[in-house]
């Protein structure tokens, strides 16, 4: 094997042994005060290999799970170190001969503190306030004020959910979408720009909705629990308990593996089928906090639990009083009452619904369409107890019309001709099953504005006049008024209707096919006429086809009202505002929103699997916390704990005060998110397999001072960037750079390219369109295809609707967007606690060539052409919103040659395209 060599500074946190970053096994020996590392043979390998191990298992516990602790430190050039920060990392620079870099230029550090913090580049107005502003709380401004922007919160929502790996589709084979993922991520970003507590940020994300279930907040807090992929064939599909409880085991593992590394920075997850290889985590200690999530299962859950059965018991309320309003109306105006509502369940001036009807059979309400009805008894009437509706009786005339048929309660009897017998479907408010047409006459009966009674051959309904007399004045004297006619669409077949008062036949049609037109009826019934009978016939040639209906079936006084009632009308134009305000109830009532997360059941029985195999399972657990942080008891006690109340001891212990990992763990995050690598350049990783911190008093300090200054994530952010640390130049030199050319001491600021969103939005911000509405459900830059597998096809962002900040796309983990994917957008498929970095001619081409860039460009340049007239004036402006500085002498010469030449479209295309856009310092 080959040697390879690498020069590591000496205290720069890299040490002989196994390298995970470097691929390889590394021995060292110190030349001139470098470090030279040296890969090694196999042999070699396995003999460091056991160096390691004995190393591991004498050095009794490990940096990161000691207790915080405050370090004593002498005064350091006060004239430069403004904060412990300052001190620290100056101390660690003169131990080796360095000093900082000057402070950077006020336009490149406003630049860098804008995106830093909002992810947006400063605009004009916001650049040129600050460079003339001279007084000596400039800075903490310019930091104030980003801090308390609502961009602030989807700037850094946006860290977090690459930790959990968080998206909005499932993820595996049938990456099916979550459409309610999005209340989770809308959380993280109200907790951040709200600056609550990181102790109540975690608290609520494991067990908020356990300690506060009435609180929608808390409920969508629970996202984190659903956050990562999700086999739904395993879960859902498959009908082999094998797989089954394969997928479940990886749900968990994944839980438990969300859990320790991004709140510890443990990985946990690797003891699942042995003990962990380099940390004191046993696997019985994977299954005991595996335990605690034993009764989490992920999919949607109310947001207010309770409150869709609460809505729709309210709007059921509403929409009573909005028919019992709408029927008064409509009695006042004389529209009389509708037959067809009172079959869907109206009392004839409030409508019913749509196909909901009568059973013949039973004379009982039913719901749904029917095909063929079987166990029929003909000519039997069947009394019924619904309102207005004295029965059904399902006719058979016989031969030549020989039998009578029964249509009353009372025993009234008709012949009604030749029928078969049979029939379809039950009486009807709307069309009955397979009906072709509800059209008559150019009028469709079943739109809105009208009505329709379906009865299919051989059926018939009779109405109780006396009971719509006692319950509605007016209609002593009345008549009934329809438009008949036949609704299939069979050649060669036909069908009746009549229509009966107390046993009369006052109005009929033989023989109506598809091709007949409507029939129009008006039948008088007087005063002391009882029962109105609605019946279809087959006309003895069988049953197939013969939909018969009536459209607008409507009972009407038989009497004229008088244009000069002003009483009336003024009643009518009061109950319609009462029924609007109703409606606007109805439409004012929030919707029942859902949100995708854990949901609690009850927790099974937890083992120890062997191999991790569920097939294998070993001894039983309880829910527990990792052994290895002793300097925090877990509070589980003697009994066997409830779902909920293993994920509040869980969450009390995480963010106790004396915990050595939450408090290191997260400032590192910060610090890492700011520097471009953390004081451990594992974020997610505290354990031996990760690194030693660069300035390990420093990383305590912070943590410290934290939780004395409330647990404030925006004060530490606002102590990082107004530190001199942080203000410093990108600028290096040689000697800097020969003792510490990976900048791990921080004798300079890292120049950082910034992240694919962050690109995005500052392409979108520079021309001009970005959209900044907030929250809700994210925006779906692709056409979506629903198959086994479902299709997601990206478009180009080309409408408004698809300019909103990054953080609210639709994350599909299957299927990465390329613009994004191309500038290192990760796969939130995996956790990214470190985004990598990556530079490739495909990111030149894409910035050149892409749509989307081309696109904005031409706004770009559109934006600026309507700002300033004059090429010079043109050119600095893009300088500005693409830079956040003007053009040196030289640029703007070249830029204006540029615009003159070929167009100022041409020069906010290269502009999207420089390095310095792409980059901050």
């Amino acid at each position: 094997m080959a040697d390879e060599r690498r020069i590591v500074p000496v205290g720069s946190g890299v040490t002989p042994g196994y390298s995970t970053k470097n691929g390889g096994f590394f021995s060292g020996d110190v030349d001139n005060g470098v470090l030279v590392m040296k890969r090694v043979s196999i042999l070699a390998q396995l003999a460091l290999l056991a160096c390691v191990v004995k190393t591991v298992a004498q050095e009794p516990t490990w940096w990161s799970l000691r207790p915080l602790a405050r370090p004593a430190l002498a005064d350091v050039d006060p004239l430069w170190c403004t904060s412990d920060i300052d001190r620290f990392v100056l101390r660690r620079l003169r131990a080796r001969g360095l000093s900082p870099s000057p402070p950077a230029t006020r336009s490149a550090w406003i630049r860098r503190v804008t995106v830093d913090l909002t992810g947006l580049p400063p605009t004009t107005a916001e650049l040129a306030a600050f460079l003339d502003d001279d007084s000596s709380d400039a800075f903490a401004k310019v930091v104030d004020r980003l801090l308390a922007s609502p961009r602030h919160g989807e700037r850094w929502a946006r860290h977090w959910l690459d930790v959990v790996h968080y998206a909005d589709t499932h993820g595996f084979e049938r990456d099916k979408m979550r459409p309610n993922a999005w209340p989770y991520r809308d959380w993280v970003i109200r907790s951040l720009n709200d600056d609550v507590t990181y102790d109540r940020f975690l608290r609520e994300q494991l067990a908020g909705d356990v300690i506060n279930p009435g609180d929608p907040d808390c409920v969508a807090a629970s996202g984190f629990l659903g956050a990562g992929p999700w086999d739904f064939v395993g879960h859902a599909e498959t009908k082999s308990p094998v797989l089954n409880r394969k997928a479940r085991a990886d749900e968990l593992d994944d839980i438990v593996a969300t859990v320790a590394t991004s709140m510890l920075g443990l990985t946990v997850h690797c003891a699942r089928c042995h003990d962990h290889k380099f940390d004191e985590v046993p696997q019985k200690d994977y299954y005991r906090l595996t335990a605690v999530f034993a009764g989490i299962r992920r999919g949607d859950r109310e947001l207010r639990p309770g409150w869709a059965a609460e809505r729709e018991r309210r709007i059921g309320a509403l929409r009573r009083r909005i028919r019992e309003t709408a029927g008064e109306i409509r009695r006042l105006e004389g529209r009389g009452l509708d037959l067809a509502a009172i079959v869907g369940g109206g009392d004839g001036f409030t409508a019913g619904e749509k196909a909901v009807g009568v059973d013949p059979r039973s004379g009982e309400r039913s719901r749904g369409k029917v095909g063929f009805l079987e166990r029929v008894e003909v000519n039997r009437f069947v009394p019924s107890e619904l309102p207005f509706i004295d029965g059904l009786v399902i006719p058979d005339g016989g031969v030549r019309g020989a039998r009578r048929v029964p249509i009353s309660s009372t025993g009234l009897v008709v012949s009604v001709g030749d029928t078969s017998g049979g029939t379809w479907d039950h009486v009807q408010s709307g069309p009955v099953a397979s009906q072709d047409t509800t059209v008559l006459d150019g009028v469709d009966f079943d739109a809105a504005g009208h009505s329709l009674l379906g009865l299919h051959a051989n059926k018939a309904i009779t109405f109780d006049m006396a009971e719509m007399r006692a319950r509605h004045e007016g209609f002593r004297k009345a008549r009934f008024r329809a438009t008949a006619g036949y609704g299939g669409k069979g050649k060669g077949t036909s069908a009746d209707f009549l229509v009966f008062v107390d046993a009369e036949l006052r109005a009929s049609a033989y023989g109506i096919d598809h091709a007949s037109a409507g029939v129009a009826i008006d039948v008088g019934i007087g005063r002391d006429e009882r029962f109105l009978t609605l019946m279809a016939t087959d006309g003895g040639d069988g049953i197939s086809h013969d939909q018969v209906f009536f459209g607008d079936p409507r009972i009407v006084a038989d009497r004229s009202r008088s244009s000069t009632d002003e009483r009336t009308a003024r009643a009518v134009v009061a109950l319609a505002r009462d029924r609007d305000a109703l409606r606007a109830q109805v439409s004012e009532l929030p919707e029942a929103r859902k949100v995708y997360a854990g949901v609690s059941s009850n927790p099974a029985t937890t083992y120890v699997l062997q191999r991790g195999d569920p097939e294998s399972p070993a001894d039983e657990v309880r829910a527990g916390v990792p052994s290895c942080v002793d300097a925090v008891p877990g509070r589980f006690g003697d009994e066997v704990l409830s779902e909920g109340a293993r994920r509040v001891a869980l969450a009390e212990w995480i963010v106790d005060s004396a915990h050595p990992l939450t408090w290191r763990v997260i400032v590192n995050r910060v610090w890492h998110w700011h520097f471009g690598r953390g004081i451990v350049d594992t974020p997610s990783d505290f354990g031996r397999g990760g690194s030693r911190p660069t300035h390990p008093e420093l990383l305590d300090v912070l943590a410290m001072t934290l939780l004395e200054r409330g647990a404030s994530l925006k004060d530490l952010h606002r102590r990082i960037v107004l530190s001199s640390v942080y203000r410093q130049a990108c600028s290096g030199n040689r000697r800097g750079e020969s003792i510490d050319g990976d900048n791990r001491l921080l004798w300079r600021m890292s120049r950082r390219r910034i992240e694919a969103e962050v690109v995005r939005d500052a392409i979108l911000a520079t021309s001009g369109v970005l959209e900044l509405r907030m929250g809700g459900p994210g925006y779906r830059d692709f056409r979506y295809v629903e198959k086994y597998a479902p299709i997601y096809e990206h478009v180009t962002a080309d409408r408004p609707e698809l300019w909103r900040r990054s953080v609210y796309r639709f994350v599909v983990r299957s299927v990465p967007e390329r613009f994004m994917a191309t500038l290192d957008c990760p796969n939130p498929s995996s956790f990214t606690p470190v985004r990598r970095t990556t530079t490739t001619a495909l990111q030149a081409l894409v910035l050149l060539n892409n749509p989307f860039v081309i696109s904005q460009a031409k706004l770009f340049a559109e934006r600026v052409e309507k700002s300033v007239e004059d090429v010079d004036g043109r050119v600095d402006l893009a300088y500005r919103l693409a830079f956040a500085r003007r053009p040196d002498d030289e640029e703007r010469a070249l830029a204006s040659e540029l615009v003159r030449a070929h167009g100022l479209f041409h020069l906010c295309r290269m502009l999207f395209n420089a390095s310095e856009f792409l980059y901050v310092e």
